[in-house]
């Protein structure tokens, strides 16, 4: 399970680098989004559950072995709130760079002045 969400959390980042080195202009925003849920991927795997730090469940209180400990619920609280904050910017930089589409007539980056 740990290799795997490693891997994935590689995955998005270098998914998210290679389309900020790209030539046109959404690339590059949607690069930046995708490497903010690759950081938030990242610090939810790592405040969350650890196996083998607690035999019982919360809510039902008996000895349920597959079950590990409760997470942190700081580090989920902190993480929606950053998901919420990277979508409104990422709106933001959308409609930003529709503008400089209108006032520039291309995406491309290269062809800007």
């Amino acid at each position: 399970m740990t290799v795997g969400i490693a891997a994935a959390v590689g995955a998005l980042f270098a998914l998210g680098t290679f389309l900020l080195l790209r030539d046109d202009i959404i690339h590059v925003v949607w690069g930046v989004a995708v490497i903010s849920q690759a950081a938030n991927v990242y610090l939810i795997t790592m405040g969350g559950i650890r196996e083998g730090t607690s035999d019982t469940v919360p809510v039902l209180g008996t000895r349920y072995a597959p079950f590990p400990a409760t997470a942190d619920p700081l580090v989920q609280a902190l993480v929606l709130t950053a998901i919420v904050i990277s979508f409104g910017m990422t709106a933001f930089a959308l409609v930003l760079s529709y503008r400089a589409y209108q006032e520039n007539e291309s995406m491309d980056l290269r062809e800007w002045e």
